[in-house]
């Protein structure tokens, strides 16, 4: 029963720490798909969003993309998911220019004591111009972290526990000026 309850209080205080799901703020590497290869730029924007450029190569065509993406952290600090969408455009082969949206959902991991992430995801295209009006693509990634977030300090960490998140006081200040 004391495990129990042990392990109900430690699960309950991880659930009380901020997110933490990326520890980079720049990083670039290799993509590799089932019929394309090409290279990748992720850049941290906001807290939990980054920018993700890639540019591609198939043996028909050759495509730039752009994602917005947004993180959601899983077991632990350094194993995340993330959803997000975008654009793509490019040039086929014997058709000529072609562009589309994009969609995409992925697993990412930063691999410990190591900067290198690892990422799979899937990334369903519409194509808007181009022979075909859909691709389901999918790829590996991997990328070398080029600039590292500073880790927090444990007084930020314990602010975020004890401390009300900014939206609860962005909330107060809304509806208090409203009177």
């Amino acid at each position: 029963m004391k495990k129990v309850f042990l392990l109900g209080l430690c699960l309950s205080l991880l659930a009380c720490l901020p997110a933490l799901a990326q520890r980079y703020k720049t990083a670039a590497g290799l993509r590799i798909g089932s019929d394309e290869f090409g290279l990748t730029v992720q850049q941290k924007i906001l807290e939990k969003t980054t920018l993700e450029g890639l540019l591609t190569a198939s043996p028909r065509e050759i495509t730039a993309t752009i994602l917005a993406e947004q993180h959601f952290p899983m077991l632990g600090q350094r194993f995340n998911y993330y959803l997000g969408g975008g654009a793509h455009g490019g040039r086929l082969k014997d058709y000529g220019a072609i562009y589309g949206v994009d969609a995409i959902v992925g697993l990412e991991y930063k691999v410990n004591g190591l900067p290198f992430l690892l990422s799979a995801d899937l990334k369903p295209a519409i194509h808007i111009r181009h022979e075909e009006w859909f691709n389901m693509g999918g790829a590996f990634s991997i990328r070398y972290v080029l600039v590292k977030e500073k880790p927090p300090t444990p007084g930020q960490i314990i602010k975020g526990i004890f401390s009300p998140s900014d939206k609860k006081k962005k909330k107060k200040k809304e509806s208090s000026s409203w009177f």
